[in-house]
């Protein structure tokens, strides 16, 4: 794969450091000081064998991989619609490389995200310069580099899968979308979630496997062996050998018998001294909050009681997914050498807003109603077929302006008058006798009209 890379023979490149120690390597901070020492450090992969943990990434990356990318054009009414499948920039969205579909490729993207807070993906263009295949690198074998004249490059080890023949190749900034987390120490250099989760899913690691080891011990704590008398550092280590060999291990649970006034007392408090259900909820809270995952997404504490599942969503989506959707939308802008203004990338959002059938029903039929869409525009949300006249919006007839309402003088559109044909067969007889009644009526109406006009106005006392 030829990337088009200039000499850098004149260029001094320096990789960039988050914090000074490396931002981009996969390990997580250190909890305390000295932990290394201690071997109690926690690296990514280490991380993720706690259940909120991976609950939290794989909800994330799965929602957001199943958006549909659609590639979107701004009409001159300023609406946003769908571009015909003819255009050069289709193929790579509908299948970025030759061993991910498009759901693979975005749930990689996020997952790679959330785990090392960067994701790097590698261009693949033809003879024309347009982008056909984009490959997620592994962020550990990514470098960024930046040169004495501020340019930026990107130093990436040998990567098979990815095209990346050689142990080291050099690339512009041009030829890598990078996508990154929040930026504490470095603009190149993300920051993964796991950094702030890193003590609270140690904690609950630790928790678990403690738990899992009590448990494996037939759920008996450890303990001492208390004599009532002085003894002999011989006989003591007689006699844990004997009680180790006798009722530890797979022997653990059975009858004891003790004598010469021994008693045994337990050192390990149990589950309900220690609290331990509160700690590993605070864990699980702790975790789910740096994610800004809802906790009852993830099976950390109640539901809410309301049953508005848009609502629900809504929150999820504007708390948590919201930002990465639309930073992926714009480096796949920026990187498909689309404006962002004029034509873009736009994912989805009907894979995840999804209402219950009632309210979806009532807010179709409130838009119809109100006149903001057409009943065929209602019709293709709920995926059925258009129907003939179904194109128009109606509005009830009763509806005014809003000026002559206020100012109360509603002008009523006067029905044009009624034309009665002439009979075709008419005598001249005929036709004098009918203006003979015509003027015979015309008198006795104003007659009438005198009438009431020579009438006194009524006097109210």
């Amino acid at each position: 794969m030829k990337f088009g890379v200039r000499s850098l023979l004149s260029k001094w490149l320096a990789p960039v450091d988050g914090r000074g120690r490396g931002g981009w390597w996969p390990f997580v901070r250190e909890p305390y000081s000295g932990a290394w020492q201690k071997n109690d450090e926690w690296a990514a992969e280490d991380l993720l064998c706690s259940p909120i943990v991976y609950a939290c990434v794989t909800l994330i990356a799965n929602d957001i991989g199943k958006l549909r990318a659609r590639l979107v054009a701004r009409d001159s009414n300023g609406i946003w619609s769908e571009v015909e499948g003819n255009s050069p920039f289709w193929p790579v969205l509908r299948h970025p490389n030759r061993y991910q579909n498009h759901i693979q490729f975005k749930q990689w993207w996020i997952m790679s995200k959330l785990r090392h807070g960067n994701t790097y993906v590698l261009k693949e263009r033809d003879a024309r310069g347009v982008v056909t295949r984009l490959y997620v690198l592994d962020p550990c074998r990514v470098t960024p580099l930046v040169s004495d004249d501020g340019s930026v490059y990107y130093q990436l080890s040998q990567d098979n899968l990815a095209g990346v023949p050689t142990v080291s190749e050099t690339v512009p900034a041009s030829e890598i979308i990078h996508d990154r987390m929040n930026c504490l120490y470095h603009p190149l250099v993300g920051i993964s979630p796991l950094y702030a989760a890193a003590i609270a899913a140690g904690i609950g690691i630790k928790i678990q496997r403690n738990t899992a080891t009590f448990f494996g011990n037939n759920a008996n704590p450890g303990g001492i062996l208390v004599a009532p008398g002085n003894i002999t550092a011989e006989n003591a280590a007689a006699i844990k050998a004997a009680w180790e060999t006798g009722y530890s291990g797979v022997n653990a649970g059975k009858v004891a018998v003790l004598g010469d006034g021994m008693k045994f007392e337990p050192m390990s408090r149990n589950a309900t001294d220690s609290q331990l259900i509160q700690i590993l909820n605070w864990s699980d809270e702790r975790i789910c909050s740096v994610f800004h995952v809802p906790g009852y997404k993830v099976g950390v504490g109640q539901a809410p009681s309301y049953n508005n599942i848009e609502a629900l969503d809504r929150g999820y989506y504007s708390g948590c997914l919201q930002s990465p959707i639309e930073e992926m939308e714009a480096c796949l802008d920026d990187g498909l050498g689309l404006d962002g203004v004029t034509k873009g990338v736009d994912l989805d959002l009907d894979g995840l807003m999804r209402m219950d059938t009632k309210t979806q029903m009532e807010a179709l039929k409130i838009g119809v109603d109100a006149g903001i869409i057409a009943p065929n525009e209602g019709r293709k949300q709920v995926n059925l077929p258009p129907l003939d006249g179904g194109d128009t919006v109606y509005m009830q007839q009763q509806d005014f302006p809003l000026d002559q309402v206020r100012q109360n003088k509603i002008v009523q559109p006067s029905p044009a008058p009624a034309t009665v044909p002439e009979p075709a067969d008419v005598s001249d007889e005929d036709k004098s006798l009918i203006l003979e009644a015509k003027s015979i009526i015309a008198t006795q109406k104003a007659i009438e009209a005198m009438r009431k006009a020579a009438q006194p106005e009524a006097v109210h006392v």
